[in-house]
């Protein structure tokens, strides 16, 4: 069965999530996330996407997107493609990291925009991780 087309426009909001394969780690240590936020901060002007918000927790990852002139999977292609290839070297390791694509819901503007921005952040503290 294919799988659904995504919603997507310029300026819609998307909450955006991440996850290891089997649940694994993606994030070993801190060079992973700087590796992860250095490209995400060189791709967010190049697609003009805005980030509203991101948590790193150790094995997914969680980000507020409000979408500019390239398709949400442009940016998330480039960002997750370097991302593997990087950590694959760095870790001297092969395959995939993450688990199928990427999963997104599409969020409107209103105050519910406001309660995702808050359990993005709060995500990492329900977690122990802070």
């Amino acid at each position: 069965m294919p799988r659904l087309a995504r919603l997507d426009a310029p300026g819609v909001f998307h909450h955006v999530m991440i996850r290891g394969i089997e649940r694994r780690k993606i994030f070993w240590n801190k060079k992973d996330r700087e590796d992860f936020l250095d490209r995400l901060g060189k791709l967010l002007p190049e697609t003009r996407t805005g980030c509203y918000g991101w948590a790193f927790l150790s094995n997914h990852a969680h980000f507020l997107f409000r979408t500019g002139k390239a398709p949400l999977s442009t940016l998330m292609r480039r960002l997750l493609t370097g991302y593997v290839l990087s950590f694959n070297k760095r870790h001297r390791r092969s395959g995939q990291l993450f688990q199928n694509r990427f999963k997104s819901i599409v969020c409107q503007e209103d105050i519910y925009l406001k309660e995702l921005v808050r359990y993005i952040h709060l995500n990492p503290i329900r977690a122990g991780l802070v």
